[in-house]
């Protein structure tokens, strides 16, 4: 999973948050903002990805309001 396509897609529609690629070949992160941009980067986390990955399942969890957003931008993490 290339993160620079994550990170770009995040900044375009405006999330912030980090992404992580693991071990087991999977991809972790935590995403906040607006709920339909959020619900947009889901989507695309969902269906598009980077370019030459494959996306066998999404499972999206602990989803909840916030007052504040945590971050100030989207990064990737190692």
């Amino acid at each position: 999973f290339s993160n620079q396509y994550t990170e770009e897609e995040a900044r375009k529609l405006g999330v912030v948050g980090w992404v992580k690629n693991t071990r087991q070949g999977t991809v972790t992160g935590q995403v906040q903002g607006p709920e339909d941009k959020v619900n947009a980067m889901k989507s695309w986390l969902s269906k598009v990805g980077s370019p030459s990955s494959r996306i066998d399942r999404t499972n999206f969890s602990n989803e909840k309001e916030i007052s504040k957003l945590d971050f100030s931008g989207f990064s990737t993490r190692y």
